[in-house]
């Protein structure tokens, strides 16, 4: 299927004036988690960009994550992060920065990319206020592609050292149409709505095999020996399991696999989208373990 640019590119303002992000069950919030917030601005090569800073319990030498939310590329709801961002800072003893990148069409590809690599490079400054030299990054969806985006800008210019990165049910190959990923006992939303990402974020089909937008696409062969190590999530019935398998298989080929961890019987957005406390709480201590192991920051 394919979607005119201007049509798309409609469809996408038009849904970035809608509501804010879903409301979720108290049980999946975690308010309880206590969190010291203060609102900062980051400066990119694609302009300045808000974001939430989560000081850890003991500020001590702490290291920093880098979090970005997810929505297609193209919708901005960085307050939908605030339980994982909270609960990491809590459990993993680290500051966290939850972003509030670009989206398309106002920032197109390579953009939002070319920007979570440039928050990654400030927050490892010296002259921060938490460690710099303990970083890590990670995302949701669409954040978790700008992640492994800004992870691999990171590898190929050899700085700044991630220690980590998270790929939470990540869209990490642009090179297939979203309908193509559709299969039984897949959920159908990206399927319908992947069309309009797609065309919103990278308008040139011959783009999407770019190394920075389908990681996971047969056209991007190179090793990654040496990128920073990942957690790679999925879900059963997400459309998008079987890139986020694809690279985890690539990854572990070159000692770059932390774990890929498959969730059974969920779907994509499980943890903002319904899931019970006894499915999400699992993941994010899973998450907050990874981080602290490879921040060493408890």
């Amino acid at each position: 299927m394919t979607v005119p640019l201007w049509l798309a590119d409609t469809i996408a303002k038009l849904m970035q004036k809608g509501p804010g992000a879903p409301r979720m069950a108290p049980e999946v919030t975690f308010y309880e988690v206590p969190a010291t917030t203060t609102e900062i601005t980051i400066p990119t090569r694609h302009g300045e960009i808000p974001a939430t800073r989560y000081s850890p319990p003991d500020g001590a030498e702490a290291g920093v994550y880098v979090n970005l939310h997810g929505g297609g590329f193209v919708i901005g709801h960085p307050e939908q992060d605030d339980p994982i961002c909270r609960f990491i800072a809590a459990n993993a003893n680290v500051n966290v920065l939850n972003i509030d990148y670009a989206t398309a069409p106002q920032l197109r590809f390579p953009g939002p990319v070319e920007q979570a690599y440039d928050v990654a490079v400030w927050a490892a400054a010296p002259d921060r206020a938490w460690n710099g030299d303990l970083l890590a990054i990670g995302g949701q969806s669409a954040g978790g592609a700008l992640a492994a985006g800004a992870a691999r800008l990171a590898f190929e210019n050899e700085a700044p050292r991630i220690a980590a990165q998270v790929l939470m049910y990540p869209a990490l190959d642009l090179s297939v149409p979203a309908k193509a990923k559709k299969k039984p006992g897949k959920e159908s939303f990206l399927a319908r709505m992947g069309p309009i990402f797609d065309t919103v974020y990278c308008p040139d089909e011959k783009l999407r095999v770019d190394r920075f937008i389908s990681p996971a696409g047969e056209h991007d062969t190179v090793s990654l020996a040496g990128i920073a190590p990942a957690l790679v999530i999925s879900c059963e019935r997400d459309i998008l399991q079987d890139e986020a398998e694809r690279y985890a298989t690539r990854l572990r080929a070159t000692g770059s696999l932390i774990e890929h961890l498959e969730l059974p019987d969920v779907g994509h957005g499980f943890n903002m989208l319904g899931a019970p406390r006894e499915v999400v709480l699992p993941v994010y201590r899973r998450i907050a373990d990874v981080v602290s192991q490879a921040l060493d920051s408890k």
